[in-house]
């Protein structure tokens, strides 16, 4: 007797669903790190922008002076 061999060309519905629910896991914390470098950012630069103008001000004000 011949024994038949299957041959397996393809992934199963589990293999796939598996697949798909650690893509889902890997984005989600990929949302959620982008999102706080995203706020990191923002507080940065607004602390340079009240920096900088602090500076304006503190330059505007010697000019004033030396004038």
């Amino acid at each position: 007797m011949k024994k038949i061999q299957k041959s397996k060309k393809g992934f199963t519905l589990v293999e796939m669903v598996l697949v798909i629910a650690i893509i889902v896991i890997l984005a989600a914390v990929l949302v959620l790190g982008i999102g706080t470098y995203l706020q990191r950012a923002r507080a940065a630069s607004s602390s340079i922008a009240a920096h900088n103008s602090s500076i304006s001000a503190v330059r505007a004000e010697i000019d004033r002076e030396l004038s």
